[in-house]
């Protein structure tokens, strides 16, 4: 019937990148993301066999002070994604 989605390929190692920045544990996460989920969920997004939904996907680039395009952007390699350490401070 319709095509399959283009899953972003660096998606799940950008958020783990993220929280591991930030030294936080799955379940520290779930506390900084404000969403009422499962440190099972974040695991899933971590691991990529679950895609976060868009309000997700920017309270994960508001805390690290990205775009959400640079997270989704396959052109972006995890390595060369730079994460705003100050923006934690402001969430805690």
């Amino acid at each position: 019937m319709g095509t399959a989605r283009q899953r972003p390929r660096h998606l799940a190692a950008k958020l783990r990148a993220i929280r591991r920045k930030f030294r936080a544990s799955q379940s520290e996460m779930v506390r900084l993301l404000k969403f009422e989920t499962t440190t099972a969920r974040i695991s899933e997004y971590e691991h990529g066999t679950r895609i976060p939904n868009l309000l997700v996907l920017l309270r994960y680039a508001r805390i690290a002070g990205v775009s959400v395009e640079a997270l989704i952007d396959d052109e972006l390699k995890p390595s060369k994604l730079v994460i705003a350490e100050h923006y934690l401070d402001t969430l805690i």
